[in-house]
């Protein structure tokens, strides 16, 4: 009888308030604190339950992060217009506005690292520092180029600092492209602020 009564006073107050009156009053502590411990993992694994339910609800929700599907292309376009045996002198413009000037070696039957490519169309990609041994600056590498390899849009001024790649510039003399560096850096900005992806290149010459 006296057992009954401290569980209605437990289960009214929600406290255990011993009288010392039945022996079995510890026993019945530890049985109910284990009950309670019980009560509260039951509810921790509900409240992660449901949790899991929002996640997977939250699966269906679509990103606005851009895609590339919905880029829109990058069109870069070489009008070389200068040809001597030295160089290949021409403007880069980027999507129809006059950007930079550029310099290429002279065409040599598009031999390595003497010859700048041929004119055609290309895709393009930005390359980072850690992809190459000797650019330490974000740079482009124009892709799928018959037989050559590390075609590279990157800094210099005279042939001498090129085996086939784009160097690009702000001003020209003959044979040679000034504020390299400038140039370079404004270019990759841009093509950064238009979204860094579907970068399309042609080739012309004047």
């Amino acid at each position: 009888m006296k057992n009954i009564i401290c569980k209605i006073i437990y289960r009214l107050t929600g406290k255990f308030i011993c009288f010392g009156w039945c022996k079995n009053c510890d026993k019945w502590k530890s049985v109910n604190s284990t009950v309670k411990t019980l009560s509260t993992k039951k509810k921790k694994i509900e409240e992660q339950k449901s949790e899991k339910n929002l996640f997977t609800k939250s699966k269906g929700v679509k990103s606005t992060k851009p895609t590339t599907s919905n880029l829109s292309t990058i069109n870069l376009l070489i009008l070389r217009d200068t040809f001597t045996n030295k160089s290949t002198i021409g403007k880069l413009y980027v999507n129809g506005e006059e950007f930079c000037d550029t310099l290429e070696n002279p065409y040599i039957d598009n031999e390595r690292s003497i010859s700048c490519i041929p004119v055609g169309e290309y895709g393009v990609r930005i390359r980072l520092p850690r992809e190459s041994a000797t650019r330490e600056y974000i740079h482009l590498l124009v892709q799928d180029v018959p037989n050559r390899d590390y075609i590279l849009f990157h800094r210099g001024n005279k042939p001498e600092h090129t085996r086939g790649c784009i160097l690009v510039g702000q001003t020209r003399q003959q044979d040679f492209v000034g504020n390299s560096r400038l140039a370079m850096d404004l270019l990759i900005k841009e093509i950064v602020n238009l979204g860094g992806e579907n970068i399309n290149e042609i080739i012309k010459n004047k």
